[in-house]
């Protein structure tokens, strides 16, 4: 199968061969003739796969296609949602590249940044707006957005928005567009809480699955590295060293961690890069074009700030802290092993870090592989066991930690959508 399968408007061709695409990956190939139909769409698929393609095309071609007729300013007809800014950037990038030969215009609103430049392009009309939840919400708020014309919703990377507890501002989304609609719902793990939001606003949805859930990418090769807590840096720096590193990602717990981490690279002589929360918008960027011109090596990292990287070439990640979610852990390798090519995916696990451990292999349903470093094999192991074992429990008796999470089901309603269903009559 190639792109030419597909009856794209012949200005949106010209833009799939501007980008260089000529055979789609599997889940653009199950996704892309259901989303031209105007089925309702919920897509499984791991980071990397090329799920952007899969909903921007048919957005682009229906656009084209199906133009509004009359004057005055261009009322929004496509929504995506994004968890993260730079999530939200990628694929309004993506939007400017295939829809390079069209007439559309496309609207990025996100927080972190003033609101008059975005105020001013939605003012000017615009066909398709990107958006993180918050600032969506805050523009609705104040007038400035009509959602009343939108025929394509689609929610990308939901479990991360339910991770980072937009899922009642989804839903309040969700009210302001049109019943009649083609949604579109992509997430990499299907929790409770996604699958009941699924239920209740999407209209007899096609399901798309590449690869199984909860699998993390077969194309990635995975290690654990038992080690000391203060021998972490030292690690690091070897493995630099002896591995083929081309890009690596290393995963903080914290902010405050990730800029010690990048500060210690760069005084060992590694060109390195931090990304977090408290980076203004400007630095984030910066930062990600720096990593993928190659201006830096590595780039030191925490959860929510990665999860819109997208950068090609990214040979490693290194989960300096394994993290304290396994769904986490899935997300981390997924930015290695991305479209098909290969990676490594190294894990640090001290003494204190054990559990964590578990909880990732029994999310994956796999055992991770233990690799020996030398120096950084037993007897870092057996300082790591037992300074957790002191910590943990001073007076010598045995004990069990427990933990345990809340679940958020939601509530569940017949919402009514389907493209075919009238979306382009009068309203």
């Amino acid at each position: 199968m190639t792109f030419d399968d597909f009856n794209f408007a012949p200005s949106v061709r010209r833009g799939i061969e501007g980008a260089g695409y000529t055979t789609p990956t599997p889940v653009q190939a199950a996704t892309l003739p259901l989303g031209l139909e105007g089925v309702d769409v919920v897509g499984v698929a791991q980071t990397g796969t090329g799920k952007t393609a899969a909903f921007v095309l048919p957005i682009l071609d229906y656009l084209v296609k199906e133009p509004l007729q009359g004057k005055g300013p261009r009322p929004v007809r496509a929504l995506v949602v994004t968890p993260t800014r730079e999530l939200a950037i990628q694929v309004t990038e993506a939007a400017h590249t295939y829809g390079k030969y069209t007439k559309l215009r496309v609207a990025t609103v996100y927080g972190g940044v003033g609101k008059g430049k975005q105020r001013t392009a939605l003012r000017n009309g615009t066909d398709i707006i990107v958006a993180t939840p918050g600032r969506l919400l805050d523009f609705l708020n104040e007038g400035e957005i009509d959602l009343g014309w939108v025929d394509i919703l689609v929610l990308d990377e939901a479990d991360r928005m339910f991770d980072m507890g937009f899922i009642k501002d989804v839903r309040r989304i969700v009210k302001a567009v049109p019943e009649k609609r083609q949604t579109m719902l992509f997430s990499a793990t299907m929790p409770p809480a996604i699958q009941d939001l699924a239920k209740s606003i999407l209209y007899k949805p096609q399901t798309v699955e590449v690869g199984e859930r909860r699998d993390t990418a077969a194309t990635v090769t995975q290690r654990a590295i038992h080690v000391a807590e203060a021998e972490k840096q030292d690690l690091l720096h070897h493995l630099i060293q002896a591995e083929d590193v081309d890009r690596m990602i290393v995963f903080s717990r914290t902010k405050y961690r990730a800029d010690r981490i990048r500060k210690k690279l760069d005084r060992a002589g590694f060109s390195a890069i931090a990304i977090h929360s408290n980076r203004s918008q400007g630095q984030r960027q910066r930062a990600l074009k720096g990593f993928e011109s190659g201006e830096f090596q590595i780039m030191v990292a925490t959860d929510i700030a990665a999860r819109g990287i997208d950068v090609p070439g990214v040979s490693h990640v290194i989960n300096f802290d394994a993290p304290n979610m396994p769904e986490d852990y899935i997300h981390r390798i997924g930015r290695t092993g991305r479209a098909e090519a290969t990676g490594d995916a190294i894990t640090f696990i001290s003494g204190a870090e054990r559990d964590n451990l578990r909880s990732i292999e029994k999310h994956t349903g796999r055992a991770i592989d233990t690799m020996e470093v030398a120096g950084f094999d037993k007897p870092a192991l057996a300082e790591a066991l037992g300074k957790a074992k002191k910590r943990s429990n001073p007076s010598g008796h045995r004990s069990r930690a427990k933990s345990g999470g809340q679940q958020n089901n939601g509530g569940r309603g017949k919402g009514q959508s389907g493209r075919g269903k009238g979306r382009n009559g009068q309203r």
